[in-house]
């Protein structure tokens, strides 16, 4: 396992584990690498469907030639005040970094000189800026936005509200961490509910859709495959670095199984959460396995993830009736959630002689969400062609 690159690159280069590339931890690189592709692909999509003409341009006035607002020369300061101040804070206590990131990042710890320096720098450098580009006559200019023009602050709102929903639903599976440290649990890089993120970054992104008046139907369509492959690079990240993501203790395999022993039954060395077992002869700071190896479901999961991605993707074009390949997502992420449940580590519920987990139920909705759906737009679809 990779809890952070320097294990992975002591599997390639032979360095020594826990060096300073450590503080670049394996599920936060695979998140953002998601993250990424999820915004390349939706703007491929948004862009075609802009060609087809399924969507109409907004009218964007700006201003040229104005000198910098207090506002710009304070939200750049503001930025480099967080930058001096931590990341010189960072460079002199290294190790305290190291052992702990979040506890450094969001603590007060910092050197304030530095920050305060900083703040005065990136300020004047704004105004700096600014004053060079003024007019004596501003001019005003007017620009068509398309979606795809705006797929970095969709990028942006999906990844923040989506990493908070993560977040709140992963508190509701075990409240009790939280209450024992509500800050430490909200602001830990652990603890991430997929299905949280996805409601999460659905109302966001519906927000500023409204918002910008960008159409609800063609971009649903369009942002479904790339949610798909994103959770499936997405749980790469989870496999490699052993996040606790993983399955219930593996049966013994069976005669007839013909592919590698690791993925039937995994025992995750070196995993990031340090659970199991203490690993003989290691000195690292990763130095654990599981006891009893268990199905590796975050490979499951991938695989199954980037299937659909691809299924998707490859029938995008087909589909003609709006809102079918989102409603189809729904249906397919959440049969594939449901069944990986059954040999997944989770919290269950009793509810009425059942012992669901939190997944289990949502995909269940999102299942019985995504037939309805099918049928409504289909029947929609058909009344406006006929």
């Amino acid at each position: 396992m990779y809890p952070d690159l320097s294990y992975l690159f002591h599997d390639i280069f032979g360095t020594q584990p826990d060096n300073w590339t450590s503080i670049f931890k394996t599920f936060g690189v695979m998140l953002v690498v998601s993250i990424l592709f999820a915004a390349l692909f939706f703007y491929l999509e948004l862009k075609r469907k802009a060609d087809e003409g399924l969507y109409k341009p907004s009218l964007v006035k700006t201003i040229e030639g104005l000198p910098a607002t207090p506002w710009d020369i304070a939200s750049n300061a503001i930025f480099g005040f967080i930058l001096g101040f931590k990341f010189v804070y960072i460079f002199q206590h290294f190790a305290d970094f190291q052992k702990d990131a979040a506890d450094v990042l969001l603590s007060m710890k910092g050197n304030w000189l530095a920050g305060i320096a900083a703040a005065i720098f990136f300020g004047a450098a704004r105004w700096r800026e600014r004053k060079k580009q003024v007019l004596p006559k501003p001019k005003e200019i007017i620009t068509q936005v398309y979606p795809h023009d705006r797929i970095g602050d969709l990028t942006i709102m999906a990844a923040v509200t989506g990493i908070i929903g993560a977040k709140v639903f992963a508190i509701l599976e075990e409240p009790s961490g939280f209450f024992d440290d509500p800050i430490g649990t909200f602001f830990s890089g652990s603890g991430l509910a997929i299905y949280g993120g996805l409601i999460g970054g659905y109302l966001g992104v519906t927000w500023y859709m409204r918002k910008h008046n960008i159409p609800f139907w063609p971009t649903a369509d369009a942002v479904a495959p790339a949610l798909i492959i994103s959770y499936g690079l997405g749980r790469i990240g989870c496999q490699l670095s052993g996040d606790g993501d993983w399955g219930i203790d593996a049966a013994a395999q069976p005669s007839w199984w013909f592919l590698p022993d690791w993925f039937w039954a995994y025992d995750y060395p070196h995993n990031v959460n340090k659970a199991g077992i203490p690993i003989e002869g290691c000195n690292w700071l990763h130095c654990t396995h599981l006891a009893n190896p268990v199905y590796p479901t975050p490979l499951y999961e991938m695989i199954a993830a980037l299937a659909i991605g691809a299924f998707l993707w490859s029938i995008r074009k087909r589909v003609k009736a709006p809102g079918i390949i989102f409603f189809t997502y729904l249906i397919l992420n959440g049969f594939e959630r449901f069944w990986i449940e059954k040999i997944r580590v989770n919290v269950t519920y009793k509810i009425a002689g059942f012992e669901p987990t939190q997944a289990e139920i949502i995909a269940v909705i999102l299942f019985i969400i995504g037939v309805i759906g099918v049928i409504w737009r289909k029947k929609a679809y058909a009344n406006t062609t006929a």
